[in-house]
């Protein structure tokens, strides 16, 4: 099961987000935060993460 655990204001970051966490080993998918049939990189994306490894995005955020 995956877990939203950040909000993206668009496309662009929310790709760096992806790579910050896959650079820690945790696989990420991002999907667009949007009830509107048109999904483009201006839109909100969500940033999930496996269950699994919640608790090391928490460990890995706190260490920002």
């Amino acid at each position: 099961m995956w877990v939203q655990v950040k909000s993206a204001p668009n496309l662009m970051i929310a790709e760096m987000w992806k790579e910050f966490f896959e650079g820690e080993g945790i696989p990420t998918r991002l999907l667009p935060d949007s009830d509107r049939l048109e999904i483009s990189e201006s839109v909100p994306y969500r940033v999930y993460v496996s269950q699994e490894r919640v608790h090391v995005v928490e460990e890995v955020l706190r260490k920002l």
